[in-house]
């Protein structure tokens, strides 16, 4: 953590402020930033530079943009605690602009994503209709995972951070993660709308995901693992991420003959059995601690849940 010095050097600017203040409200690109705060991208990245140094906040790239949130500087000090405590009249007014411009943002991603599902619907209902109703899986998913807190979410392969709204309210912190930028941008329009203070994206690969060895408490590979060329791996890089009291649940499709969805959905596997999902999962060092089975159309879901060998806690009879 940087000293308290540095800290409040990186803060001594009205313009800084504003940028802790939005990125308090939802993460952003150095563009939007722009767009909100009236100026030039070079003069925002400038502050961002400053801000970043004293890790104030957080930049990362996504393709070509890049995006920021709060840094551990921010989140991890009693700095946030310090500002609210001042009342700063001139500062307050720009809030109130900045929170109106905000929302133009907000409006804007919103209409890209309209734009972007619209253009595909097709494409999602004709995949949508061979299975259950995603509500059910949904409360599925929910009940599953009831019965102790969800703490440190990990969502990998979020797409368009549908399990981040789902879960992520119930969360201690939620993180998704996704490879494409397109997607990202999608969930952040959908999660800012949601009004998740505590939801981070971040650019990734499943193989090598961005995040340190124990940080989450409950991982999801949600309707992700038949993309997986090597899903044995996928998995054992998601079991990485899981604390001693960690969970991580697989949503996907049973075993199936659907072999056309290779070649018009890209899916590399055509489901899974539960006894592959439990060697792999012993390879990672979990155990199969339950299974639900959702029939109802040409194609079944099924969930596995994996926890830490020897925490008897989360085991229970696979149904």
């Amino acid at each position: 953590m940087p000293a308290p010095l540095t800290i409040f050097r990186a803060l001594a600017d009205p313009t800084r402020l504003r940028i802790v203040a939005l990125l308090r409200e939802m993460e952003l690109s150095v563009g939007e930033l722009a767009q909100v705060l009236g100026q030039s991208q070079p003069r925002v990245s400038r502050h961002v530079k400053i801000l970043a140094d004293a890790q104030l906040c957080d930049r990362r790239r996504e393709g070509s943009w890049i995006f920021l949130g709060l840094g551990p500087a921010a989140k991890g000090s009693p700095l946030l605690a310090a500002i609210d405590g001042w009342h700063d009249a001139a500062l307050e007014r720009w809030t109130i602009a900045d929170a109106a411009r905000l929302e133009a943002v907000r409006a804007d991603r919103m209409a890209a994503a309209e734009s972007f599902f619209n253009g595909r619907a097709d494409e999602w209902d004709a995949i949508r209709s061979l299975h259950v109703a995603e509500e059910q899986v949904e409360r599925a998913i929910a009940a599953m995972l009831a019965g102790r807190p969800i703490g440190r979410l990990v969502d990998i392969g979020t797409g368009t951070g549908r399990m981040i709204e789902l879960l992520g309210g119930l969360a201690e912190s939620a993180v998704g993660i996704d490879r494409s930028p397109e997607m990202l941008r999608l969930a952040r329009a959908k999660i800012s709308a949601s009004g998740l203070p505590r939801a981070e994206l971040r650019q990734g690969d499943m193989y090598a995901l961005p995040i340190e060895d124990g940080a989450g408490d409950t991982v999801l590979l949600h309707q992700v693992l038949h993309y997986a060329q090597a899903p044995a791996a996928a998995i054992g890089e998601a079991a990485r991420l899981l604390g001693p009291d960690g969970r991580l649940l697989i949503v996907d499709f049973a075993a199936h003959e659907r072999e056309e969805l290779r070649a018009s959905d890209a899916h590399v596997r055509l489901g899974f059995d539960d006894g592959q999902i439990a060697v792999w999962f012993e390879s990672a060092g979990l155990a199969l601690a339950g299974t639900e089975t959702l029939s109802g159309g040409e194609l079944t879901v099924k969930l596995w849940l994996g926890a830490r060998q020897g925490d008897s806690r989360h085991l229970k009879a696979v149904a």
